[in-house]
């Protein structure tokens, strides 16, 4: 790496000018010089998909993730109430992945382009642009007159005049308490840095500032007139290394224009105003479009997805459903913005193709430009324009098509209908009208070879003073640039809605409006929605710190799921039940065995530390990149949130840390996969359980990650499990292979954060959701959830010493698995003529989980096991189970599940009988 040219050396070097900031901002950021009297040089974001190709999943990811930090920073309430506005042409689709991030929330971008019969909400000048007057056209007045709080995302914040200019024109009209000021880089001189927070003092309002990366630039005097000149002088003189591409040779094929077949309800992007339920209309419709585009593309190795001007959103969405079906995708967009082309490594443009504009602009006549896209090596280019902008001008010899056609083998048009508002003029409902008959008619994947250009072209109070607070001053670039993988990044959904009419629709309530009803005997399943929530969080769901886990969960908390557990174990050996169809009621300990919880606890803290120590320090040193951890739940979400907090107090590191159900027989829930490989690299995911009992869960893991890669076609995923204690040698990743009682095995959710076992039921999980789980707040008052996870960090600093001693030996060691434990299963099945290895629980673990859920017939305990089996013992003897004491047994105990259970194996004190 130490080889790559910075983007912005040439500039660097001839200016004078200075990127100052982390060491993430030349990854983010490049110069180049623009054709402008008030800017002489540009910042070029390579994250933002305008001028420089960039993987969809990378671009939108950057707006996503910026989104989830505003959801963060707001709370859920004030969330659900936001609107998000974007500044043209720029950012018109990094504010529209905010959005999304954000939760779907109403967008609306400005524009450039009047539109006949729509009034102006509001407008403003960006002082520095090549082209100031913005306008605000929502198709609902009613958009921006609430009082929740306003989102303003800009690629980029330098003076903070665009924003000032907006939030005093909107503020003037419709005030409220509260502004965001969103940006991928925050690029404020010293002299700037102020201003937000005294124009917040000013109007009485709270303005809040998040970004992805903070800097500046250090320009010398005179950099405007010395940028001009050398502009001049490289556009005039014949033998420097220009960029600018001379005009179209003859084409290379005839142009292909594809009937994506998108739905006219769906507005092409924010301009008039996009909502939940045009998010979830879009999600549904994206996969059959997207065959049509894969079909037309053929056997293309390297494709770009080319927008245009402020259609940003829509093509990008197009790409990254195209790179999540496996292709090689870039993506950028086509520009007004006037930038020098410089062929040269150091500089961030390398090449221009210029062409006239061909949406008829309001401004008249002019030059656009596509950057970085000739000569840049790629086999197929999909150009996404409008319908306004689907003109002759387009389709001339000197047009856009033309010149791409010129330098890249395969060209592709695909035209998205202009979304024109009810209060247009009566050309437009003429022009919806003639839409909705071509989405009428039989849609096939075939391309329409020949791009000739259409016959006809489609009308076209605040009360208290708050500082400017900033949220955040430098982000890992590493976040930046991989804020997801090929896998599509919109998989982030809330909940709840505000009363205001922009958001009185439900995401989920509104993919349910707009998809058809699945017909529960139906032979073909129903096109998956890709919108998933966003993770549940402490304190409304699960008793855990907000930061400390996300549960990749749906609530079930208000549903009855809780069933005795004779007439569950009756069910689920009958067959006629699963066991994760219903839930165990909750043991309520008896005062006895909180003592023996707490004495264990006190016994066993610095066992238990030591061996989160281990496993943490083993997974740091062999994952390349930074861990995500992904509890396995719900035993294995204690652990995660130790092992997060080993991290955080040993490295300084905050590793994700997110609980997702399995369930044995059904595997892994892939919604939970997708979600998870939408906003980390699937690589950097290590998988955590409590510990190993005969290794049921490592197998039903590996097989569910092998067939969710055949389904979904992502990759990456490691179905190594991480775990405290593999008594059962089934895994290489753990902190001891002792069988020793770990004390959050010793209680159900009131050592988990008081949430319940997962559930999947069809009735309740439907094949867009997450499995579900219960948070028990009413046990509040016997939760130690909190108390297990302090009694245990506490001890981190005393054992620091041994771990780091027995990680060396460790990593060392041969750590192969032997499955030494299955093979006893099979033999204890076998010599007890129970005949089912899913009745017999190997270990400490395990056989608590027997005499607290389930049907138990008997325990077998290693002669002379100790205190680690007090509370087994304990728990049997207030069940009747009898203890049988053996040798050469490699777990400390197994507990035997009752087999051919019926409720008359019981007694009428509920006490299991001797099975015959």
């Amino acid at each position: 790496m130490d080889d790559v040219v910075w983007s912005g050396t040439w500039v660097a070097e001839r200016l004078g000018v200075e990127l100052i900031g982390g060491e993430e901002l030349p990854g983010l950021l490049g110069l180049a010089l623009r054709r402008n009297p008030k800017r002489a040089h540009l910042l070029v974001s390579n994250v933002l998909g305008k001028h420089v190709p960039q993987r969809p999943g990378v671009v939108y990811g950057s707006g996503f993730s910026l989104g989830l930090r505003v959801r963060d920073l707001l709370g859920r309430d004030d969330a659900a109430r936001s609107v998000v506005v974007g500044y043209a042409e720029t950012a018109t689709g990094l504010g529209h992945s905010v959005a999304d991030g954000l939760g779907f929330a109403p967008y609306l971008h400005s524009t450039r382009r009047p539109v006949d019969g729509v009034a102006s909400a509001g407008g403003f000048e960006e002082s520095h642009s090549h082209a100031t007057s913005h306008l605000l056209l929502p198709e609902d007045p009613k958009l921006l007159a609430g009082d929740g709080p306003l989102v303003l995302v800009d690629d980029e914040f330098s003076t903070g005049n665009t924003v000032l200019n907006t939030i005093r024109d909107l503020h003037e009209r419709f005030p409220r308490e509260r502004y965001v000021v969103v940006a991928l880089v925050d690029m404020r001189s010293a002299e700037d840095l102020g201003r937000l927070e005294a124009f917040a003092r000013q109007i009485g309002a709270r303005v809040d500032l998040v970004t992805g990366a903070a800097g500046t630039v250090r320009l010398p005097d005179g950099v405007l007139e010395k940028g001009q000149a050398l502009v001049a002088a490289h556009e005039t003189a014949p033998d420097v290394p220009d960029g600018s591409v001379p005009p179209p040779r003859t084409p290379l094929t005839a142009p292909v224009r594809v009937e994506l077949g998108w739905p006219t309800s769906i507005p092409d992007g924010g301009r008039h105003g996009f909502g939940a339920p045009h998010a979830a209309a879009l999600n549904d419709a994206l996969p059959a479009m997207t065959q049509r585009l894969g079909a037309a593309l053929g056997g293309a190795r390297r494709i770009l997805v080319l927008g245009f001007e402020e259609l940003m959103y829509a093509p990008l969405r197009l790409a990254v459903a195209l790179e999540r079906a496996g292709r090689d995708v870039s993506y950028s967009t086509t520009t007004r913005s006037p930038v020098l082309a410089v062929d040269d490594p150091g500089y961030a443009i390398r090449t221009r193709l210029v062409f006239p504009a061909h949406d008829e602009p309001a401004d008249g006549p002019g030059e656009r430009y596509a950057y970085n896209v000739a000569g840049a090596g790629f086999d197929a280019v999909v150009a996404v324009v409008d319908s306004v902008a689907d003109t002759p001008e387009l389709h001339a010899p000197d047009g856009l098509l033309a010149q791409l056609a010129a330098h890249i083998p395969h060209v592709v048009l695909a035209v998205v209908p202009s979304y024109v508002p009810e209060c247009g003029a009566e050309r437009a409902v003429e022009a919806s009208q003639a839409l909705e008959a071509a989405a009428e008619a039989p849609q096939g994947t075939e391309a329409t070879r020949g791009t000739s250009a259409p016959e006809a072209t489609p009308a076209r109070k605040a009360t208290h003073a708050t500082p400017a607070r900033e949220a955040t001053r430098g982000t890992d670039a590493r976040e930046a640039t991989r804020a997801t993988s090929a896998a599509e990044a919109t998989r982030e959904l809330r909940a709840t809605s505000a009363p205001e009419a922009p958001r009185a629709v439900h995401a989920p309530e509104a993919t349910q409006a707009l998809r058809a009803i699945r017909a529960p005997e139906a032979t073909q399943a129903p096109e998956r929605s890709s919108m998933l929530p966003e993770p549940l969080r402490g304190p409304a769901f699960s008793s855990y710190a907000p930061e400390e886990v996300g549960w990749l969960l749906q609530d079930l908390s208000d549903v009855e799921l809780e069933a005795p557990t004779e007439e569950r174990e009756e069910a689920i050996q009958s067959g006629g039940a699963h066991y994760a169809e219903s839930l165990p009621v909750e043991y309520q300990p008896s005062a006895q065995y909180q003592e023996l919880f707490h004495a264990a606890l006190e016994t066993s803290a610095a066992r238990i530390a030591r061996a989160v120590g281990t496993v943490t320090e083993t997974v740091l040193a062999e994952k390349a990149g930074t861990p995500v951890l992904v509890s396995l739940a719900r035993a294995g979400t204690p652990v995660g949130v130790l092992m997060r907090r080993w991290a955080q107090a040993r490295h300084g590191l905050e590793l994700p840390h997110y609980a997702v159900s399995i369930v044995r027989g059904r595997g892994i829930d892939a919604n939970a996969l997708r979600w998870l490989a939408a906003h980390h690299d699937p690589a950097d995911v290590v998988f955590v359980d409590g510990w190993t009992g005969k290794g049921a869960i490592t197998r039903e893991l590996a097989d569910a990650i092998k067939e969710f890669e055949r389904a979904e076609g992502i990759t990456g995923f490691d179905p190594e499990i991480a775990v405290l204690a593999d008594p059962g040698s089934c895994v290489r990743t753990y902190g001891t292979r002792e069988d020793f009682l770990i004390p959050s095995a010793c209680l159900n959710s009131t050592v988990s954060g008081l949430i319940s076992r997962t559930v999947l039921r069809a009735d309740l999980v439907g094949p867009d959701d997450f499995h579900g789980g219960k948070f028990y707040r009413e046990l509040a008052g016997a939760d130690v959830s909190n108390a297990f996870l302090d009694a245990v960090a506490a001890r981190f600093d005393e054992v620091a010493d041994d771990v780091a001693t027995g990680v060396k030996e460790l990593l060392a060691a041969d750590r192969t698995p032997t499955w030494e434990g299955w093979a006893a299963v099979e033999r204890i099945s076998e010599e007890y003529g129970i005949h089912d290895v899913n009745l017999v629980k190997p270990g400490v673990g395990e056989t608590t989980r027997v005499l607290l859920r389930r049907v138990p017939w008997k325990i077998l305990a290693q002669r002379d096991a100790g205190a680690d089996l007090a509370h087994v013992r304990l728990l049997a003897d207030q069940r009747g189970v009898p203890v049988e004491e053996v040798d050469g047994l490699p777990y400390t105990c197994v507990g035997l599940i009752h087999p051919q259970f019926t409720r008359g194996a019981t007694g009428a004190d509920g006490k299991a009988v001797v099975s015959q």
